[in-house]
């Protein structure tokens, strides 16, 4: 009896001391993952990281607008990513945010923003905030920009973001991207950060008739990054590459 309450006992030693050792082994990973995310990789800082992002992942790739890559190389891209993805923030490829959701691969975010051709004083629309990375940078080159998410929860997630952040020129609705924003139009830019099989109508005519542009992914699996521009009614259009995004998803009726 006595054998078995002592063996009983040192077997539940061995129990606590086995979680104690797992918390203790989970404790150490946690904190060499901060230390590894605060500092970057290989022991290279954030900024350093950002600044290999742009050089290599962008720069290397053809983006010469060099405010373009000024602002890609401000705006934290980190902070735009969930936590579990934050070692991840400045790799060269899209990442999960939720909700069936992706932030768009840099050197796409910065490709996308020199094919708007932006000098600073233009009203820009973006159908897609997502996690808001694609309306911050747009935020540093435009006089104003207006946002769009349908997914409620990302909407809002990036609306707090964004205020916190300081990008005060940046307005999120949520609401349906195919409608666009009329009470807010005439757009000089309008970009999509999600692929719609084609261009919706009512973001054609909410687009500037004095050169206004439209920077887009379109179709279903085989998408086109397209660039059209608007002059009166007549829209002209340039393929750039092939690419893929998320599905542009209509709203409820």
């Amino acid at each position: 009896m006595y054998t078995w309450v002592i063996m009983s006992y040192k077997k539940m030693n061995l129990q606590i001391i086995s979680i104690v050792f797992i918390i203790a082994t989970l404790a150490i990973a946690f904190i060499s993952i901060f230390y590894a995310i605060s500092t970057g990789e290989r022991g290279l800082s954030l900024q350093q990281l950002r600044e290999l992002m742009v050089k290599k992942q962008i720069e290397a790739r053809g983006v010469t607008d060099q405010r373009v890559l000024q602002a890609m190389l401000k705006v934290e891209r980190h902070k735009f990513v969930p936590e579990l993805s934050l070692s991840s923030a400045y790799e060269d490829h899209p990442l999960p945010i939720g909700y069936g959701q992706t932030i768009s691969q840099p050197y796409i975010v910065a490709l996308m923003t020199e094919l708007c051709e932006l000098d600073g004083t233009e009203k820009v629309l973006e159908i897609g905030t997502g996690s808001g990375y694609q309306a911050a940078i747009l935020s540093l080159l435009a006089k104003e920009v207006y946002t769009i998410e349908i997914v409620e929860p990302l909407g809002k997630q990036a609306a707090l973001r964004l205020k916190s952040l300081g990008y005060n020129n940046v307005t999120v609705k949520i609401g349906d991207g195919y409608k666009g924003w009329p009470e807010h139009a005439p757009f000089d830019v309008i970009i999509l950060t999600a692929a719609p099989p084609t261009i919706p109508d009512a973001l054609l005519n909410q687009l500037s008739e004095d050169g206004g542009i439209l920077v887009a992914p379109v179709g279903d699996y085989n998408q086109e990054l397209i660039k059209m521009v608007r002059h009166g009614n007549t829209y002209s259009q340039k393929v750039i590459t092939y690419v893929r995004f998320v599905p542009m998803v209509p709203g409820k009726e």
